[in-house]
Formats: C-alpha cells, structure tokens, sequence
C-alpha cells in the first residue's frame, strides 16, 4: 500500500513512519507548512509548525530512506483553523483548532491530495486505534495509553477518512515510542511533546486575539447585573475561568467567581458561583459520524475536553441536532467545544455545543 506519513517532527510522527515502512509499505514522508513565515507561529520544540520542526521531520526520513516532501497547506491552515478560531471567539465560544486542524487539514485537504496522487492511506502519529467490524465497518477506539489517547481531537472523522488511515501508535505506549526511536538511532526520541495552540507564539491567547481583534470594550457583571468592571475585549475571556478577572470587589460569599456566560454583541461577561457552572443537557450541532447515526436513543458516554472526564449520557439525534442529557453533569463547559460520543471505547462520532443549560435541580 502506498501511504503518506504525516510527519511534524516530532516523535510520534517518526515511529509512527518508522511502524509503516516495517509493516511492508511504500511510504513517503510528508511535512506541513501551515505559515508562509514559519517564525509567526510557535518556534522550538513546543508546537509543530516551526522552522526546527520541518529539519527534525527531513532528518527522520532521511533516516528511515523514504522520500520527502514539505507540502504547504498554509492557505488552508490560515482560512479554516486561524480565521475559524478568531470568528468563534469573536462569537463567544471556545473552539478547539486541533480537533479543527485534524478535521480540515490532515484528514481533508491533505488526504484529498494524497488520494489524488495515488497514494492509498495517510498515517499519523495519533494515539487512536481502528478496528474492522464485522460488517465492513472502520471502527475508531481510544488508545491503549489513556494518558496520551487522542480519539476526543480525531472524533470529526467519517468513514471514508477512516478507511484510508492509519495510527501506527494505537496499541503501545509513550514510553515505548520513545524508547524505540531510541533504539532506532531517531533523533527526536527525548524531545519535548507539542503543548499549546500552535499558532500562538507564546500561548498568550487573549494577547494574541487582542492584537487581532483590537479593543472590544464591555463590562464583567454578577449574576444579578452589578457591574463590577470594564474590561478590553470578551474574546479574553472563556466559560469557567477563573484566573486573571481582575474584579476587586469580593462575592458576598467570599468564594472566588467564574465566568459563566459571555454575550459577543453587548461584550457583557457575567460572572458567579462554582455551583452555577454546573450542567447537565447540552444542545450540538454540526455533527459528524465515525460511521452511521445513532437511530435511537443512545445510552453512552461523552467526552467535553480534549483531556477532560468522560461524563455518561444519552445521546438523540434528530437530524443535524443533537441533544445530550447528561447523568454526571459537567462543569466550565462552553459553546464552541467538541461533544465526543464513545459507545465503550468507540468512537460514535461528535457535535459542536451550542447551548448549555441545568435542567435537574438538586
């Protein structure tokens, strides 16, 4: 099978080519250059779009012997993960660009050219494991590693982008990926994991949006509309935080307060108690399936944060609507996040939250 290894320069990415090259594949190793100017996004080893990265990813190759290419997807990095997040904070939610970048660059735009040049599957280093049901069926599980599972950022994956890929990875661990790239002689074996949004060059999120956005100015409210500050821009701010409000006057309680909702239009952000955080419905949209739609109610779990709890729930489905109930509600959870369903350790597929709301009163 011909097949294009996804190769960030990292060590996941390597063992993961390394894995298909041994299993008997014609593979060539491919780097994605999501900047014109590599050096406007992370730089060093905390992300995997700079300059050092693409030289660490050629030299892996290089190793393995199997030809490689840096292929640019800036332009579409640029218009459906960076424009994406800014609009969806300019609106009030809190998006998730890897689990973006996963649905519309390595699974899309990248497997769409693969495809197209012949080549038959893409490989990445993700911690995922795919399974063949008895009918035909590709079916997505969590990875054996808990601690490094990333089903919650591929959960936006349809059949077809399931049956042209592989997750070399899924059945072993962190700590023997990187002793075998040690083994290997790969040079990346102890480097650092990727942290952070990568487009962010010091992770100062509401920085970098502020810079984008300019100043937005709103008041941050109690839950009975005191005004207790103004503030430069809603975008800096995400349901459940609680660090860096800035609000001086104390809560009656003397607990500290949360950011519960954040109205886009007015850039009113109301904050409150921890207890108000708290959720147990959920309405979604948007949603994509690992394989065919729940047809009934669905007694399953959920997962609302790409290293958050799982939460039981039931799923229905009507539609392009999805509506969670929760048995174990959730806290700090926005619009704009990724609802994951898992049936076991399967993948169902997953939904964009639109709407939170507490519907049993204890």
């Amino acid at each position: 099978m011909r097949v294009i290894a996804a190769m960030s320069g990292g060590v996941d990415s390597a063992v993961a080519a390394a894995r298909a090259v041994d299993a008997g594949h014609d593979v060539t190793g491919v780097h994605l250059a999501l900047s014109r100017n590599p050096r406007s996004y992370r730089s060093g080893a905390r992300g995997c779009c700079s300059i050092e990265d693409a030289g660490d990813a050629r030299r892996a190759a290089d190793q393995l012997g199997i030809p490689f290419y840096v292929w640019d997807m800036s332009e579409e990095f640029a218009d459906n993960v960076v424009d994406d997040f800014i609009a969806e904070y300019t609106a009030g939610r809190t998006p998730n660009p890897c689990l973006r970048c996963n649905e519309k660059i390595k699974f899309a735009a990248v497997l769409d050219r693969a495809l197209a040049l012949g080549f038959d599957a893409v490989a990445t280093g993700h911690y995922a494991q795919l399974e063949t049901a008895a009918d035909g069926t590709i079916e997505m599980h969590r990875a054996i590693d808990m601690g490094k599972d990333q089903s919650y950022v591929l959960g936006v994956l349809t059949q077809e982008q399931l049956a042209h890929s592989l997750f070399p990875l899924g059945d072993t661990t962190k700590d023997v990926v990187r002793a075998e790239a040690a083994r290997r002689g790969i040079q990346v074996a102890t480097k650092p994991d990727s942290h952070d949004i990568c487009f962010i060059p010091d992770g100062d999120n509401a920085g970098w949006l502020g810079e984008k956005l300019g100043p937005r100015p709103g008041t941050i409210v109690d839950e009975d509309g005191t005004v207790l500050r103004e503030h430069d821009g809603a975008y800096a701010f995400t349901i459940g935080q609680r660090r860096g409000l800035r609000l001086g006057i104390p809560a009656d309680d003397g607990k500290p307060r949360f950011v519960l909702d954040i109205e886009p239009v007015s850039g009113t952000v109301t904050v409150g108690s921890r207890e108000s955080l708290v959720v147990d419905a959920l309405d979604c949209i948007k949603p994509l399936w690992c394989g065919a739609a729940p047809a009934d109610a669905l007694d399953c779990t959920v997962q609302l944060r790409a290293h958050g709890d799982e939460h039981r729930a039931t799923v229905r489905v009507s539609g392009g609507d999805v509506r969670v109930d929760l048995h174990d509600p959730a806290s700090g959870i926005a619009p704009g996040q990724a609802c994951v369903i898992y049936d076991g350790t399967r993948v169902v597929g997953s939904a964009t939250i639109s709407r939170t709301a507490r519907v049993a009163v204890s």
